[in-house]
């Protein structure tokens, strides 16, 4: 199977099209609801998107309002990153406090005050983040007190344009962020620094649209290749970046799985069998909150005790319930669960709760003995390109029997 692009990175990339004075192109465009979210979210700011055989236009040239509306935000966390360019373009921005998956607080206090600390006056109240910049933003140094990915992206698109020099210390170092820079620099942005923890922004006058395609998506890539493992299976993956998995190839192979690698594809051959393995989520280059459901749900079929120590979210055992239901055997301490391998997995009904643990639950349902059924797929939706095709492709029994 055929890995589509990175939500996680695609999304900031869509936003930063509100910078250019040209048109800017996305190729090779992943089916995604948070991407049909956001570019509705850059309409409503006067954004013209076409879309077209897998290629996204934004033409940003027209772009009149600086209030994007409460329904489109609330859906999405990723849709606060507005405010870093609107600041940038227009002077004000006034955007809903986010919604997204319910998977921890993840504060904006880091956006804002970086924003502060570029010179803009911000206001939060009523359910709002208003901020202010008419006479534009200034460079500074910026510290952040956690490598927060959407502080970096944010700062990152508010900086590209500020008068100066902007430094940001304590940056994310994902490779969504390179991406970003990627993307950025191609339209004549000055950024240096991406994937290290000090990034380097000169302001410039104007950026210009190019055509852009995303990276690999790096999760999609680790959800199916636990996915093999789980269920003892023999799969190739194409499109993918090893170097952005490491920490799940190495965990990987200490739960007995075969892993090779190639320049742009990875097999994985698995005969079911499971060694239980802990893994502990961190910040990249660590291993990734993103993929800790995914993971667990490999570990409930090991054969022995394995623990799994969140660090990343404070809200992101949720799954674990729906685990327990199919007969996994789960103890949750703090953010530390502690599995219990069983023989095998009893299929059930149970909910996706977010992103991720839907993607879990998936695999779990594939290795499962009996039928299990998935409820609230808009979660799923969200962040996986047509996953049940992709899934039956590879000769999995599974079929999507409602719309949600």
């Amino acid at each position: 199977m055929r890995v589509s692009s990175a939500k996680n990175a695609i999304l900031p990339i869509i936003v930063a099209t509100l910078l250019p004075v040209t048109p800017a192109t996305i190729v090779d465009a992943p089916h995604l609801d948070d991407v049909s979210t956001i570019c509705s979210v850059l309409e409503s700011l006067g954004v013209k998107v076409t879309h077209g055989e897998g290629r996204i236009t934004f033409d940003a040239v027209e772009v009149n309002k600086t209030e994007a509306s409460y329904e489109l935000m609330s859906r999405m966390r990723a849709s606060f990153l507005v405010m870093g360019p609107l600041l940038a373009k227009m002077g004000h921005a006034r955007i809903a406090l986010p919604g997204g998956c319910m998977i921890g607080s993840r504060p904006i206090d880091l956006h804002l005050k970086a924003f502060e600390a570029m010179g803009a006056e911000i206001h939060v109240g009523n359910g709002y983040v208003e901020g202010w910049a008419p006479g534009g933003l200034k460079g500074n140094t910026i510290y952040l007190d956690f490598p927060s990915v959407g502080a970096t992206e944010n700062i990152l698109m508010a900086a590209v344009t500020a008068k100066g020099r902007t430094i940001i210390e304590n940056a994310a170092e994902e490779p969504e962020i390179v991406d970003l820079v990627t993307f950025l620099n191609g339209m004549g942005a000055n950024i240096k620094g991406a994937g290290t923890n000090v990034i380097r922004i000169e302001g410039v006058k104007e950026l210009y649209g190019v055509d852009h395609t995303v990276i690999p998506d790096r999760i999609e890539a680790g959800t199916f290749m636990i996915a093999a493992a789980m269920v003892g299976g023999d799969v190739l993956i194409s499109n993918v970046l090893t170097e952005h998995l490491k920490p799940l190839l190495a965990k990987l192979n200490e739960a007995g799985v075969k892993v090779v690698k190639d320049i742009d594809s990875v097999r994985v051959i698995s005969d079911g069998k499971i060694r239980s393995t802990d893994i502990k989520t961190l910040p990249y280059p660590g291993f990734p909150t993103d993929l800790q459901a995914q993971f667990m749900a490999l570990m409930t079929i090991g054969d022995g005790l394995s623990r799994v120590t969140e660090t990343v979210f404070e809200n992101r055992f949720m799954h674990v319930g729906e685990l327990q239901r199919m007969g996994a055997s789960i103890q949750v301490e703090g953010r530390t669960a502690s599995i219990r391998g069983v023989p095998f997995l009893r299929g059930a009904f149970v909910r996706a709760t977010d992103l991720r643990a839907g993607a879990a639950l998936t695999l779990a349902g594939l290795a499962a003995h009996g039928q299990t059924e998935i409820g609230e797929l808009h979660h799923i939706d969200r962040g996986y390109d047509r996953l049940v095709e992709k899934l039956q492709g590879l000769g999995a029994d599974i079929v999507r029997v409602t719309e949600d």
